[in-house]
C-alpha cells in the first residue's frame, strides 16, 4: 500500500513538472535613461519635476537665473546705442566749400560775358574754371574723408551686435525643457540650488516599451533568433505567471558567466549567452528591475500556474 502510494506521488509530481517546461531564459527588466543637466550657470529659480511623473517632450520644467546675462545684455546695448552719437558729418566743411564755389561761378560768368566784350582774355576765365574744379575735388575729399571715418566708427557695432547674440544664446540655455517624453526616475536638484552647466537635474527614460536583458543557454538560444516573437513570463500572485509578447532585439556573440542574480549557485557558474528583448509596457505594470523569464517556443496564452520544478 505504501509502495503504491510513493508511486502515486511520483506519477502526480511528474505531471505537474511537464505542464509547464522550464524557461529558456531568466532577467530583469532595464531601460536606457537619460540624464538632464543644466546648460547655465546660476541659482535654479525652479525645477518643476517629480519622480514618478510622466512628462511630454518639449515641455518647460525649469530655468537658471539670467539677471547677470541681462545685465550684460542692457550695457552692450547701451554701446550700441552710442555709436549714432560718434557718426561725423562733413556739411559744415562742404557747406563752406560749397559757398565758395558759388562765388567763383558768379565770377566765372561775368568772366565770360567780359570775354565776349573783349573785356577779359580767356586766360582769365581757364583760371576761374580751375579754381572750381579744385574745389569740387575738395568736396569729394572731404565727403570720402567723413565716410571712411564714420565706417571706421560704425565697424565697432558688429562686434557688439555678434557678443548680443551670444547672451541671447546663453539665456536660452537658461530655459531647461524636457527632451524626450518619459518617466522621471530621479530627481537629481532642487530649486534654489546653484547649479553649473553640466550639472545633472535629473533622469528620465521612455518606459512605454522596457528591455529585458535575459540569459540564455547555447541549446536553448539555437531556437532564438532577432526579431523573434517570444514569450515572456512575469510573476502574477504567488502560484502563476501573467505571459506578455517581447521581440528579440539583440543577441551576443559572447558566452559569459550567469550573472549572481539568476538562478542558484551551481547555475551560475554554467556560461550563457545576454540577450534584449523588447515588451511593451502601455499600463505601466512593468518595472525596471522586474525579474521575468523568457519561452522561445511560444506557450499557451494567459496565466500559467507555477510549479514546484520551476
Amino acid at each position: 500500500m505504501k509502495y503504491s502510494s510513493l508511486l502515486f506521488i511520483l506519477f502526480a509530481l511528474s505531471a505537474c513538472t511537464e505542464s509547464v517546461p522550464l524557461a529558456d531564459a531568466y532577467g530583469n527588466f532595464e531601460a536606457t535613461s537619460t540624464t538632464v543637466s543644466a546648460e547655465a550657470n546660476g541659482r535654479l529659480l525652479y525645477l518643476s519635476v517629480a519622480e514618478g511623473e510622466v512628462l511630454p517632450s518639449g515641455k518647460l520644467i525649469g530655468l537658471v537665473d539670467t539677471t547677470q546675462l541681462y545685465l550684460q545684455r542692457r550695457q552692450l546695448e547701451a554701446q550700441l546705442s552710442t555709436f549714432g552719437k560718434q557718426v561725423k558729418t562733413a556739411a559744415p566743411d562742404i557747406a563752406i566749400l560749397e559757398d565758395q564755389k558759388r562765388n567763383l561761378i558768379r565770377e566765372r560768368d561775368r568772366t565770360k560775358r567780359l570775354v565776349a566784350a573783349k573785356a577779359a582774355t580767356s586766360r582769365q576765365l581757364d583760371e576761374l574754371n580751375g579754381q572750381i574744379e579744385v574745389v569740387d575735388q575738395q568736396i569729394a575729399a572731404a565727403q570720402m574723408k567723413i565716410s571712411e571715418v564714420n565706417r571706421g566708427i560704425l565697424s565697432g557695432k558688429d562686434p557688439i551686435r555678434a557678443q548680443i547674440e551670444v547672451i541671447d544664446h546663453q539665456i536660452s540655455k537658461a530655459y531647461i525643457y524636457n527632451p524626450i517624453r518619459g518617466t522621471v526616475m530621479t530627481k537629481l536638484a532642487e530649486t534654489s540650488e546653484i547649479v553649473g552647466m553640466g550639472s545633472p537635474l535629473y533622469r528620465i527614460a521612455n518606459i512605454d516599451t522596457l528591455t529585458l536583458r535575459a540569459y540564455a543557454g547555447s541549446v536553448q538560444l539555437q531556437r532564438a533568433g532577432i526579431g523573434q516573437k517570444v514569450d515572456v513570463l512575469i510573476d502574477a500572485g504567488a502560484d502563476a505567471y501573467d505571459q506578455l509578447s517581447g521581440t528579440v532585439t539583440w543577441i551576443s556573440d559572447r558566452a559569459e558567466f550567469t550573472p549572481k542574480t539568476i538562478q542558484t549557485k551551481e547555475e551560475r557558474t554554467n556560461l550563457v549567452y545576454a540577450i534584449k528583448i523588447a515588451v511593451p509596457n502601455p499600463d505601466g505594470r512593468l518595472k525596471l528591475g522586474m525579474p521575468a523569464e523568457v519561452n522561445f517556443g511560444g506557450a499557451d496564452a494567459g496565466a500559467i500556474t507555477k510549479t514546484e520544478g520551476q
